[in-house]
């Protein structure tokens, strides 16, 4: 069955420095259309990093 599209999407983000998949949150599409870019901590790294928005598989 077909999943159907809302406005609210979840995302994962993704550290620029590892390339790993740190975090999820959510987004809504009618608002921000850009991609997210966060500043976040990275525990692989034991740092912050800036940390886009991908896909979540």
């Amino acid at each position: 069955m077909a999943t159907k599209k809302t406005a609210i999407e979840l995302i994962a983000l993704q550290c620029s420095e590892c390339k790993r998949k740190n975090y999820t949150t959510k987004k809504n599409r009618r608002n921000s259309q850009e991609k997210f870019e966060f500043s976040k901590y990275c525990p692989f790294d034991r740092k912050h990093t800036i940390h886009k928005e991908t896909k979540i598989k």
